[in-house]
């Protein structure tokens, strides 16, 4: 009697194919559905390439083949026209597939039942060209679905801005469910590797388990400077003094008292927040640079209820960013504190937050007891864990002006696991991490971690620690140190930043530039990313007055006027109505039925609809769209502009916040083309 089921011993000897591996991955067959979303494509090629390491083979072909191919003439260009084409396609899908990608896509769909391994041998040579060639291309139709770039006609500006709202809807590009997979923009390419990171230069693959999120916010308040200028970071190092007292073991937390004993403890600093030093402060830092743009301070330097008051403060002098490390108690007994990061951006109307969980605790062994000098706090012999509930492994993007940022909190940055993996694929310009740690030496773990990001992908990485921490780190035989910030980029290594006797806080002046994206596929490099430098430091002291009292009470900050994640979406219609009035304004009123309620294509995405309150937004959006009269101007984006400048009678805060939003995206794209000019017009 034979069985109907094979035992599982004969289900290991089946080879796996192209289909089953992208089955077994995504939990899809590979047929044409894929082709009506790109990012979909290039999940499955990506796949494939990793899984069978025949992306080698765009760096070393076999003997006697070549690559790229050669019967395909000038197939960079020929790559990037059928990825521009494809883009218009998605977006009105009548008409026929650009000829390079359904040829290509035809042959690697026909080879769907082929075995993984005669693609990792390269037994099967046109199929190892169709997978990297339509890799290549779906790489190029996933430019601009995050950071919006220059468009030399805007084709497709509707699809990429229906990218963005997805992205910020779920956390990838793709329509396959998280779950499976997710696939995160690319902001920075390494310059140098041979690894699969290297073959791709607007998206990357990733497997489930980090969630992420992708937030975009404006960069600085309309007309306030010029985007090409740089950012003002105005760095706080406190608390300034750090007690023994400051760290306390949680009552009857020690276990295994006979064998490596262990307990828990938290920090829990004395004194609060000096909101009269930051106001005296703020007003000397402003006296050097004219406007400090964001405020940054050290792990754990607030309480949670300093967050509202010291936001409160930082309106006044017209800061727009605040990056704090945050505690938090328990709400209820028998569970920890909590440790994050506070991300909070002005909009003008409100103040958006953004939380990034801190994931891995600070232990305290018996060395760095006696370092840190907590003998009479913490006992020497027991190993102390930082006390705070572990979350699940997050990442928040936020991106503003161009760049994007990432903090990470203190053991993060040391940790090499898949929150270091989705970093290092997707390269975010700058990584800021507060520290709750000693100096910040050149020889210490914080700059050999920050090395690994500045040297691949080529990320600026700020830490940050408290003044009070590092001086009472004071190891056996060496002097304290008053080093608490350290600055790496790729161009011009690492900078120590010590806060001076007196100082009460350090101004870093930071500037942007033009960065190449490379790919070693074959295509050539461009210069549309962006990295960021540090180019000044200035020690702080605090003036002797603080700022005058607010002439009126200012506005409550009770309720937002948008959610963090309608924003987000809001940013990105501006952002594409900014790319339509520079390069396509014969196609704008397309734009206001494609953004608002009732498009198709959010069903055929498996998004939401805009809430009431977001369709609103755009509705006003809409409007203004309508009232501004472009025909007349050589530019319409210029003309567009002027007309945002004025504050309306009578408008809302929501009306008054859609109106800075789009005046911001059309100022970044503005200023990108004015630096685009000055470039090809040389010295």
């Amino acid at each position: 009697m034979t069985s109907a089921t094979p035992p599982p011993t004969a289900l290991l000897t089946h080879e796996p194919t192209l289909a089953s591996v992208w089955q077994a991955v995504a939990g899809r067959t590979v047929d044409d559905e894929l082709l009506e979303w790109p990012p979909d494509v290039f999940a499955l090629t990506n796949v494939l390439l990793a899984r069978s390491e025949a992306y080698r083979f765009a760096l070393s072909p076999p003997e006697e083949l070549s690559w790229p191919p050669a019967r395909i003439p000038g197939w960079a260009d020929a790559v990037v026209d059928a990825a521009r084409q494809w883009s218009a396609w998605v977006e009105d899908p009548i008409g026929a597939l650009p000829e390079l990608l359904a040829e290509e896509w035809e042959i690697l769909r026909e080879a769907a039942s082929m075995p993984l391994g005669d693609l990792t041998l390269a037994r099967d040579w046109r199929c190892c060209e169709a997978l990297l060639t339509v890799h290549a291309i779906a790489d190029e139709a996933c430019a601009g679905l995050a950071v919006a770039l220059d468009s030399s006609n805007g084709e497709g500006f509707l699809y990429r801005a229906r990218g963005r709202e997805l992205l910020a809807r779920t956390g990838s590009l793709t329509r396959i469910p998280s779950d499976f997979v997710r696939v995160l923009p690319k902001v920075l390419t390494p310059a140098h590797g041979t690894s699969l990171r290297s073959l791709s230069r607007y998206a990357s693959v990733h497997g489930p388990g980090v969630e992420t999120q992708w937030h975009k916010v404006r960069g600085r308040r309309p007309g306030a400077a010029p985007y090409d200028k740089g950012v003002n970071y105005l760095l706080l190092p406190w608390p300034l003094r750090v007690r023994e007292s400051d760290f306390r073991p949680l009552e009857g937390s020690v276990h295994s008292v006979a064998k490596e004993p262990f307990g828990f403890f938290e920090f829990a600093p004395s004194e609060g927040l000096d909101l009269d030093l930051v106001d005296r402060t703020l007003v000397a830092a402003q006296d050097e640079v004219g406007l400090v743009n964001v405020v940054v301070l050290p792990e754990s330097a607030l309480d949670q209820s300093e967050i509202d008051p010291l936001e409160e403060l930082l309106d006044r002098h017209g800061v727009i960013g605040l990056i704090a490390g945050v505690r938090h108690r328990a709400d209820c007994p028998g569970r920890f504190p909590a440790n994050w990061v506070h991300l909070g951006i002005s909009t003008g109307e409100h103040w958006t937050h953004i939380c990034q969980g801190k994931h891995h605790r600070w232990s305290l062994d018996e060395d760095q007891i006696y370092q840190y000098h907590l003998g009479g706090a913490l006992h020497p012999h027991v190993r102390w864990w930082e006390a705070m509930e572990v979350p699940r492994r997050s990442v928040r993007f936020v991106e503003a002006g161009g760049a994007t940022l990432v903090a990470l909190v203190c053991e993060d940055l040391a940790q090499i696991d898949d929150v270091a993996d989705v970093l290092r694929s997707v390269g975010p310009t700058l990584v800021v991490t507060p520290l709750l740690d000693g100096p910040q030496l050149s020889s210490r773990w914080t700059a050999r971690y920050a090395s690994v990001l500045a040297d691949d992908p080529g990320s600026a990485v700020l830490t940050l620690t408290s003044f009070g921490m590092a001086r009472r780190s004071r190891p056996r035989g060496r002097p304290s140190s008053s080093v608490v910030a350290l600055w790496k980029d790729p161009g011009r290594g690492t900078r120590e930043i010590a806060l001076e006797d007196g100082a009460h806080g350090i101004l870093i002046s930071t500037s942007t530039d033009r960065a190449a994206r490379r790919s070693v596929d074959g295509r050539r490099p461009v210069d549309n990313a962006s990295e960021v430098f540090d180019m000044s430091v200035y020690q702080v002291r605090a003036a002797t007055a603080g700022s005058p009292p607010a002439s009126s009470p200012a506005p409550s900050r009770s309720r937002a006027v948008l959610e963090t994640e309608d924003l987000t979406i809001l940013t990105s219609w501006a952002e594409a109505v900014a790319e339509a009035m520079a390069c396509a304004p014969d196609r704008i009123d397309a734009l206001p039925p494609d953004a608002g309620v009732g498009g198709q294509w959010r069903a055929e995405l498996g998004i939401a609809e805009p809430s009431r309150r977001l369709d609103e937004a755009i509705g006003y959006m809409a409007g203004l769209l309508r009232e501004t009269d472009t025909t007349e101007a050589p530019l319409p984006l210029d003309a567009l502009l002027r007309a945002l400048i004025d504050h309306q009678p009578g408008e809302n805060r929501l009306e008054t916040l859609v109106r800075r939003v789009l005046r911001s995206a059309l100022e970044q794209r503005q200023a990108r083309r004015r630096h685009e000019g000055d470039r090809n017009m040389g010295p």
